[in-house]
């Protein structure tokens, strides 16, 4: 759904992958300019209005021609990357390259393994996140995409509840806290490496002593 979204918002987007990941999903896209917080917004208002509209999720198979013809036609070349090498590796181990499989809803079809609920109208309350550069197949020789950031849950107390958890981490974030704190600082010479100040460094000799006293 978030796929179709930007896509619709978007023509001529490249999709590249969008898995589900833990309390959500991400989906990596090719744009001509970088996304704002006032896209992630209209995305999310078209994401809506396709769950209103209840599309059911239709199950589709193709040979591997004609599952690559199909993504060929529609300007997806990483889509036909991914199938490729799939028909590769099947042919290294001396099977049948495996059929395409998609899955549609409204006008939008796109290649996935499935399965998925019954429509758009089951989908629960969501709420995208963040955007993230992300290089394709995490190499840095490849083209950098744009990843969005999503989660959904069932309830909107679900929902709430984790935006609340992750709020709540984010002001507890040990990076920020140790430098309002005064405890260390980061610096170009060293990058990742805390340089801890007296106050830092006392913390520091402090838990040490406790450990070497426990251990």
């Amino acid at each position: 759904v978030m796929a179709e979204a930007v896509l619709d918002l978007f023509p001529g987007t490249r999709l590249g992958i969008g898995p589900a990941i833990q309390d959500g999903f991400y989906y990596d896209f090719q744009l001509e300019r970088p996304l704002t917080p006032e896209d992630l917004e209209a995305i999310e208002r078209r994401m809506a209005s396709s769950v209103a509209a209840n599309h059911t999720f239709q199950r589709r198979e193709m040979d591997p021609q004609e599952g690559r013809a199909f993504f060929e036609l529609r300007g997806q070349p990483f889509k036909v990357e991914i199938m490729d090498d799939l028909a590769s590796a099947a042919e290294r181990s001396g099977a049948s390259a495996p059929r395409v499989t998609t899955y549609q809803h409204g006008e939008f079809q796109d290649l996935c393994r499935g399965p998925h609920v019954e429509s758009t109208g089951k989908i629960g309350p969501f709420k995208l996140l963040s955007v993230a550069g992300a290089y394709w197949r995490g190499k840095s020789d490849r083209p950098m995409l744009q990843r969005i950031y999503g989660t959904a849950w069932e309830t909107q107390e679900q929902l709430d509840q984790y935006l609340w958890r992750r709020d709540e981490a984010r002001k507890r974030d040990h990076r920020k806290l140790g430098v309002a704190l005064d405890l260390f600082s980061f610096h170009d010479i060293s990058p990742g490496s805390a340089f801890w100040h007296p106050k830092g460094q006392r913390l520091w000799r402090t838990l040490e002593g406790a450990m070497r006293e426990m251990q």
